[in-house]
């Protein structure tokens, strides 16, 4: 079985970094990566799906210059020192808004993977993990994602935390991405419990119970930090053990919405240093 993963690319430098880390994860595996560039004839999106028609010059330009940037990534990928015979490489060029572009590659293409850089092209301070990767991570909700910073290493995580308030029961499917992940690398699971109280309820020990069942073919361990400010607890844990990436499952309208939208956003500074896998609740 091959493995399929979707690579969004805005031709950044961050979404190169992006690439190259999808390759070093799945260095090991049969893969098709599929390279896809959304374009549009000016920067209003809105503008362009309502003005731009294919055939017209704006149209045919924009689509040109995509295709040109494909084709010098996939050039940059092919002609580098590194050359994985078990990696395929394929480019999609599409007209449409970059949310709606990928969820259709996604169900198109059976992708089980997106991985996309945190910036856009200015890499400037302030779209720190960008509008669209926040969106991607928000919105395209039948797949997981790999959100990669440009300072995160290039290296497999040695361990991936996991915060968790015990509050929910997880499913067991909803993680395979996680235990996934940590049985290709090797990676332990760090259990992140932040709270002002160090006891758990019954229902909160039920679910932690079920999570050990989840988590029983890879090593694990629960760790509490007391407090109620998620965002700095996360950070100071994984700058405290050199953490590789931070996972979180995301419930629609509830922790993953409070938690990563602007002007928060800003404020998890774990996110400039190591990847972010985001999954999804089933349920929702």
């Amino acid at each position: 079985m091959r493995r399929k993963v979707l690579l969004p690319t805005d031709f950044s430098k961050n979404a190169y970094h992006a690439i190259q880390y999808a390759q070093q994860l799945y260095k090991n595996e049969n893969c098709d990566f599929y390279l896809l560039n959304v374009f549009s004839a000016t920067s209003n999106i809105f503008d362009s799906l309502l003005n731009m028609e294919p055939g017209s010059e704006l149209y045919e330009t924009a689509k040109l210059q995509s295709e040109n940037g494909l084709a010098k990534v996939y050039d940059m990928i092919t002609m580098s020192d590194y050359d994985n015979p078990k990696h395929r490489f394929e480019t999609i060029s599409m007209f449409n808004n970059t949310i709606e572009a990928i969820k259709y590659v996604v169900e198109k293409k059976d992708i089980e993977m997106i991985i996309m850089g945190t910036k856009g092209e200015t890499d400037a301070d302030e779209s720190f993990f960008g509008s669209i990767a926040v969106y991607v991570m928000e919105k395209v909700r039948n797949c997981p994602v790999i959100v990669v910073p440009s300072r995160a290493k290039k290296t497999l995580p040695k361990e991936i935390v996991f915060p968790t308030s015990y509050k929910t029961h997880y499913k067991r499917r909803e993680l395979t991405y996680l235990t996934d992940i940590a049985t290709k690398c090797n990676a332990r699971i760090a259990v992140l419990h932040i709270s002002k109280d160090d006891k758990l309820d019954k229902e909160q020990k039920e679910n932690q119970d079920l999570l050990k069942e989840i988590l029983e073919t890879v090593e694990y361990s629960f760790h509490f930090i007391s407090g109620n400010s998620v965002e700095p607890a996360i950070n100071i844990f994984v700058e405290s053990r050199d953490s590789d990436m931070v996972a979180f499952i995301n419930k629609k309208h509830m922790f993953f919405g409070s938690l990563l939208t602007k002007p928060l956003v800003k404020g998890i500074a774990f996110h400039s240093k190591v990847p972010i896998l985001v999954m999804h609740d089933l349920r929702n």
